[in-house]
């Protein structure tokens, strides 16, 4: 027999809401829940008609990854059946058109949430390219990723362009740069490789491409393989990370004086006030120049040239030890 819940909104009962979120959140599941309800007019623009995976955490498991929706899944929670080229199967996403489903997933303790950059209805299009810059390992990196931002939007600007910018929530940045339909999903994932590879030629000291990390040597790693059927951490969403901290917009004349640590669960709602600054500080959709993405099809596609070079090394070390 199912446990009574604590309360119901818009038709959603929510349970155990005051357990704890995960270790190190600083937050309950309740915390969770009013947070998504306070956000979710900001937040469902970013997940409307687009397949959802969300990140989950259960009391006592490891985190983990849904993409599939469960067997239980309400039959009022929009489900869109999506054929998955990396494992060649056809997956059953949810997606997150209302306050209603989003409640849901809060109470599933789906914290994380992370929407395709393609729309259902043009699949054949994503609609932004995505620039994430990841800083190196170590406590106090955040000002690195927010200079390889600030070379990404140098590099967008020498070629027209314009991109708006958010903490990843976790260690990082992200630069959206919204397109328009004109450039097919390959092109768009060029462009991105061109606009990485110009960022690292402005300062190669500060920023790298390379996708192995122990050929970065310390620089911030501009990731420009966010494209296609990838998806990325929606603006506003909370991240499993200490002190529940949330993937949040900033202006680029303020990037430098933000921590990631300053947008929670708890803080983000308060300096939202009536604002919606995602929305406020995105660019319309713009057409890529055509030189970018000829200069990024000359550009290797960084997880497969990854690869082939991982079997290298791989083949290296085995020939060594046979000799040894």
């Amino acid at each position: 027999m199912a446990s009574k819940p604590d309360e119901t909104r818009d038709g959603v009962p929510l349970t155990n809401l005051d357990q704890p979120l995960f270790d190190g959140a600083g937050a309950t599941k309740r915390d969770l829940v009013d947070y998504l309800d306070a956000v979710h007019e900001r937040m469902l623009p970013e997940l409307r008609e687009r397949p959802l995976s969300v990140i989950r955490v259960r009391p006592g498991q490891d985190p983990f990854m849904q993409k599939n929706v469960p067997k239980y899944t309400p039959e009022w929670v929009r489900t869109e059946t999506v054929w998955a080229e990396a494992s060649k199967r056809e997956v059953s996403y949810a997606v997150c058109d209302d306050r209603k489903t989003l409640l849901w997933f809060g109470n599933q303790r789906a914290v994380e949430y992370h929407p395709t950059l393609f729309r259902l209805d043009r699949p054949d299009r994503v609609t932004q390219l995505v620039l994430d810059l990841d800083p190196p390992e170590g406590e106090e990196t955040f000002d690195l990723a927010v200079k390889g931002a600030l070379l990404v939007r140098q590099a967008l600007t020498d070629c027209g362009l314009a991109g708006a910018v958010k903490t990843s929530g976790a260690k990082g940045v992200h630069v959206f740069v919204p397109i328009d339909d004109t450039t097919s999903i390959e092109e768009a994932a060029a462009a991105t490789r061109a606009i990485a590879a110009r960022a690292e030629r402005i300062d190669p000291a500060l920023a790298t491409t390379a996708f192995v990390k122990e050929d970065r040597h310390g620089k911030v790693f501009v990731d420009s393989t966010r494209a296609g059927g990838a998806t990325v951490v929606a603006a506003y969403s909370p991240r499993i990370r200490p002190g529940a901290t949330v993937s949040f917009p900033v202006g680029w004349d303020n990037l430098a004086q933000v921590s990631p640590r300053d947008f929670t669960l708890h803080t983000a709602p308060g300096l939202l006030a009536d604002g919606d600054p995602w929305a406020d500080q995105l660019p319309a959709p713009q057409t890529l120049p055509a030189e970018l993405i000829e200069e990024g099809h000359t550009i290797p596609i960084a997880r497969v040239q990854a690869m082939h070079e991982g079997k290298r090394r791989a083949r290296a070390r085995r020939q060594a030890e046979e000799k040894g």
